[in-house]
């Protein structure tokens, strides 16, 4: 995002991203969904591409969800968080670096996928410039980051929990971009044939405590600079999860949490461009990611 301050403590995010390491195999489900998505869209065009960045890889989802079939040369994984670029050596070539200083040479990448990376990004549009750069001429940008939306109702929820229980608010969801920001932020970055589309996960969980649970696991948890920094009350949580259960429950008494997930595509300038990513459905569900559970988790 674009502000006169730095909306996000990205030092914590690493921490947080450290921490999830270890366990973070048991809440990558929404990563390998949106990835699964990605590559579907990447494997629809009829190219190849040599040196292809996973920029926010965490441990290096985006390869094991790769299918043999036109699987790049190199692949090399990169994330803010130094445990998580561990783990993803497993899968390949990795570093750890930061999305808002790349450490690639110009014109060094045939294609860059970002999965649910760059919403964290406090310069997103010099990020995407020095993606630009990175790319050699016609080389692709496919990115997913979770945009406007996304946990809508945990916000609300959350909302008026701390004003009954505290007297007043304190920003705990992330600001988020819309598909109008990115299409423009594509255009100033110097992208050709830029197009941003959106698309809806919704998951549901037993208790908002679980979803909670989850975006820890996932270190997706509010980053947001101006957040209150005392240590919230149990009040306020239990109040949270009693209105989460009163206004979002499913037939069957579990509650819906939505996730928005906006993907960019755009290509490095060339005099002969590809035409434009077709927006596809994906061929592998939720549940399929998830394993038996039909689409629920926790």
């Amino acid at each position: 995002m674009e502000s006169g301050h730095a909306p996000f403590d990205r030092r914590l995010l690493r921490e947080r991203r450290d921490r999830a390491a270890p366990g973070f195999g048991e809440h990558d489900f929404l990563l390998r969904e949106a990835a699964t998505r990605l590559l579907e869209r990447l494997l629809d065009l009829n190219r190849e591409f040599s040196t292809v960045l996973d920029l926010g890889g965490r441990t290096g989802v985006l390869a094991e969800v790769w299918p043999r079939v036109r699987r790049p040369r190199m692949l090399v994984h990169a994330d803010l968080s130094v445990a998580m670029a561990e783990a993803a050596a497993r899968q390949g070539p990795a570093l750890a670096c930061d999305e808002e200083q790349l450490p690639f040479a110009e014109a060094s990448l045939d294609a860059v996928v970002s999965c649910l990376a760059l919403h964290w990004t406090n310069d997103l549009p010099g990020a995407l410039v020095q993606l630009r750069r990175a790319l050699r001429p016609d080389g692709l940008l496919l990115a997913s980051m979770l945009g406007a939306g996304t946990l809508g109702e945990l916000r609300d929820c959350l909302a008026e929990a701390e004003l009954e229980t505290m007297g007043g608010l304190s920003p705990r969801i992330s600001p988020m971009a819309d598909v109008r920001d990115l299409g423009s932020l594509l255009q100033r970055a110097g992208f050709a044939l830029p197009v941003v589309d959106s698309d809806e996960i919704t998951v549901t969980y037993a208790t908002a405590f679980d979803l909670m649970r989850d975006l820890r696991g996932m270190a997706e948890t509010n980053l947001v600079v101006e957040r209150r920094r005392t240590p919230p009350r149990a009040a306020l949580f239990m109040r949270a999860a009693e209105l989460y259960r009163q206004r979002h429950a499913t037939a069957d008494g579990r509650i819906r949490a939505s996730f928005r997930i906006l993907t960019m595509t755009g290509w490095a300038p060339h005099p002969v461009q590809q035409r434009p990513l077709r927006p596809g459905t994906a061929r592998l569900s939720l549940a399929d990611a998830v394993g038996h559970n039909q689409g629920d988790h926790g």
